[in-house]
């Protein structure tokens, strides 16, 4: 038994609070739990207790074994003398408070709910599973796991939108900038995703604003900073970007990468990083300010149709500068942009309006469910333990489910363990 299931026993009520009796035998009689502590100090603080005929107001203390009160060194700690009562799963020795009074003690051992112990047991058993509750998660009930994803779904936002804010804060709240930073580190995907947000951050997007209306400078800055314009390849195309980025460097005292920051091994040549730099250009000389059509822009299908690139010609038989290839149209595909949608557009307009005190949950919901759901090994394994997964807000809520409660076993923390617990 962990320390963490008599704070949820006790922070939920789950005891027979009708028949409290202290170890020296005093009925005790809770009128207030108190307030559940998460940062140092007591574990329930603000409680009102009645032992015997004394109201008491202060703090509350669990621990698996009262001695644990001075294996903490509790005794030395001026936090704890407001502690009213100590409740325990083991009483093994009597506590003294620092004027040696003895403190209240309440012990649970045999005391707890048989069923509600069981069920604690089976969740936590050392028994080799995927997840604690893999055996029982099919018979949940529908109502609690639904309400429990949306919680989980807007957790992921959360988290995603605040790693952001930094990005944010230091563009002095440059919400087309920032798009710009989050769309090119996306595009590079897992394998190059912090080389191109290096390359994203290598100039001051004010650059971009002003070069973007002329599509082979646009390409010429980006190429140019990805480090893809230092060799000599004999095109007119590789020729006119490299001549374009010359004066760009010397007119913005401009700093190339090294581009063996850039991954192509064993990579789809769509996914190239020439590609999607290419694709990016494309996108940016398409649209002068993308992030207010981003705002307005709401349906799956709408974003679609923003995101249709055309690539200059060169492309069309090149994935590489130096190489010539069969021909092929080089669009972003639609899992490539849903995958965009979710990463980057989504968190990004999520932080926007609860920046601005605006709510609109439903916007997101209703536009996660029209995305087809996400493929990997997670997703895979909760369709195996008979978890419907219908759309990109199921994948979403299941990745910060096992991530954030099941890989750290937070049964407790988690609403499903919670009602397989209770029931």
């Amino acid at each position: 038994m962990k320390e963490k299931f008599i704070h949820y026993l006790w922070q939920y009520k789950l005891l027979d609070l009708e028949n409290l009796i202290t170890t020296t035998g005093e009925n005790v009689i809770v009128f207030n739990s108190g307030t559940y502590n998460k940062n140092s100090g007591p574990d329930f603080l603000n409680a009102s207790v009645q032992i015997n005929n004394q109201l008491w107001y202060g703090n509350i203390e669990i621990h698996l074994k009262s001695s644990d009160w001075y294996a903490h060194h509790h005794e030395k700690d001026v936090n704890y003398d407001a502690v009213i009562l100590h409740v325990v799963y083991e009483n093994d020795v009597e506590i003294f408070m620092s004027n040696n009074k003895t403190l209240p003690t309440l012990e649970l051992k045999g005391k707890i709910d048989k069923k509600l112990l069981q069920n604690y047991q089976k969740l936590f058993s050392k028994e080799l599973r995927w997840i604690s509750c893999e055996k029982q998660l099919k018979d949940v009930d529908a109502f609690i796991m639904n309400n429990w994803l949306e919680r989980l779904f807007f957790e992921r936002l959360e988290k995603k939108s605040k790693q952001i804010q930094e990005l944010l804060t230091k563009a002095n709240y440059d919400y087309e900038a920032v798009l710009f930073q989050l769309l090119v580190k996306n595009f590079g995907l897992k394998v190059n995703n912090e080389a191109f947000l290096k390359l994203a951050q290598s100039f001051n997007f004010s650059i971009l604003r002003k070069v973007r209306f002329k599509e082979e400078v646009l390409h010429a800055l980006l190429f140019g900073q990805g480090g893809f314009l230092e060799e000599n390849i004999e095109n007119e195309y590789y020729k006119k970007l490299q001549r374009e980025y010359q004066f760009l460097q010397r007119k913005y005292d401009l700093q190339p990468l090294a581009n063996h920051n850039f991954q192509f091994f064993r990579m789809r040549p769509h996914n190239f990083p020439t590609i999607r730099i290419a694709q990016l250009g494309a996108l940016y000389h398409k649209h002068q300010n993308l992030f207010s059509k981003v705002l307005t822009t709401e349906s799956s299908e709408d974003f679609y149709k923003l995101f249709e690139v055309k690539l200059p010609t060169f492309w069309k038989n090149h994935y590489t500068f130096a190489k010539e290839s069969k021909s092929s149209h080089k669009r972003l595909t639609r899992s490539f942009i849903e995958l965009i949608i979710i990463n980057t557009i989504i968190p990004l307009k999520f932080l926007y309006f609860k920046n601005r005190g605006v709510f609109r949950d439903e916007l997101f919901l209703n536009l996660m469910k029209e995305i087809v759901p996400e493929k990997n090994s997670v997703i895979s394994k909760f369709i195996d333990k008979g978890i419907t997964v219908d759309n990109a807000y199921h994948t979403q809520a299941l990745l910060q489910l096992k991530n954030t409660y099941c890989n750290d076993k937070r049964c407790l923390d988690c609403a499903i363990g919670a009602h397989l617990i209770k029931n």
